[in-house]
């Protein structure tokens, strides 16, 4: 595969290998692709726990051990 970069990007590729942060481009590119996942699920986290807290102060909750007895009866009911 080949990637062309803008002349910016290109610029901030080269000035990462003159420093020796990164073997490659493709280690860049490797490293880019790796942050972008890692910050796609943290914000998938984050909007799941901010649907949870949500839920918390509606009153849409349980005791843990309640959950985890419901749980179980669910799977027993199968």
């Amino acid at each position: 595969m080949t990637i062309t970069l803008p002349a910016e990007l290109a610029t901030l590729v080269r000035a990462e290998l003159e420093q020796g942060a990164y073997a490659s481009g493709t280690d860049i590119v490797h490293e880019a692709l790796r942050q972008r996942y890692k910050a796609k699920k943290l914000q998938e986290l984050n909007e799941a726990l901010d649907i949870g807290i949500a839920d918390l102060d509606a009153g849409r909750s349980s005791p843990l051990d309640q959950a985890f007895q419901d749980i179980r009866r669910a799977i027993a009911a199968k």
